[in-house]
């Protein structure tokens, strides 16, 4: 019995020993993956300001253009625009009103 306890403990350090190797290998690749990757990305400011530009550009491409009631003088996206007597309205309900 007591043979077969030194084996069972003998196979767990072998076990333990190997798997301690193999995260210290992948550890080192992680490591060295990472440092690949830092080297060939641009400085962090430089990624941020690139990040904010893209982000402004791609604001004023969807930005629609807003126009003002000819009655009221709320801004509206022009989308939403009603037409009468060759003005722009909020709505039906401005645009049936009498013009001032």
């Amino acid at each position: 019995m007591t043979k077969l306890l030194m084996w069972l403990a003998l196979i767990f350090l072998v076990i333990f020993a190997i798997r301690s190797k193999i995260r210290q290998a992948q550890k080192r690749y992680q490591d060295q993956f990472r440092q690949q990757q830092a080297a060939q990305q641009p400085p962090q400011a430089a990624q941020q300001q690139t990040y904010k530009a893209r982000a402004a550009a791609q604001a004023a491409n969807d930005a629609e253009v807003m126009l003002q009631c000819a009655h009221c003088g709320v801004f509206y996206p022009a989308s939403e625009t009603v037409q009468a007597n060759g003005r722009d309205y909020c709505s039906a309900a401005h645009a049936a009103l009498p013009s001032a």
